[in-house]
């Protein structure tokens, strides 16, 4: 599957890919000054000059990692890209020797598949919270964390 680093190029075809969940509730907005700023964070699944998969690891702290923006277009759902882009973003955080990886989510399940358990948001540092004052649904954000050491 043609899974890569994304690039500048691809920027707005993943905030584009984001806002569809977002939309539907499902996925936090990204600002695309957001997506810049953290493009070094992403992969994306493409096709062609199409971006149909974005994921990105950010790393937090020394042993601490985040996936954020995990999205698969509806068209190409069901097909194992969401899984292939989660389990690049874990070899990164292997080869950075990151210990942990934790995600917010909508959709708990289906990282559950992939070995993380589910966490009380509490156990998460305050330094990820910084980025949390900003969304639209602070503080009564639904998302829920789940982690998984690596």
């Amino acid at each position: 599957m043609p899974i890569r680093k994304a690039t500048v190029d691809d920027v707005k075809k993943i905030q584009k890919l984001i806002n569809v969940y977002a939309k539907r509730e499902k996925m936090l907005p990204r600002s695309l000054n957001e997506l810049y700023e953290n493009i070094r964070d992403f992969y994306v699944y493409t096709e062609g000059k199409n971006v149909y998969g974005c994921c990105a690891l950010h790393v937090d702290w020394e042993d601490l990692s985040e996936i954020k923006s995990l999205a698969v277009a509806v068209s190409k759902g069901n097909k194992g890209i969401g899984a292939k882009l989660l389990n690049q973003c874990l070899k990164d955080a292997k080869m950075l020797k990151v210990k942990k990886v934790f995600a917010l989510t909508y959709v708990p399940e289906f990282f559950k598949r992939f070995g993380f358990k589910l966490i009380d948001r509490k156990e998460l540092p305050h330094k990820i919270w910084s980025e949390c004052i900003k969304c639209c649904y602070f503080p009564n954000c639904e998302e829920i964390a789940v982690m998984r050491e690596i």
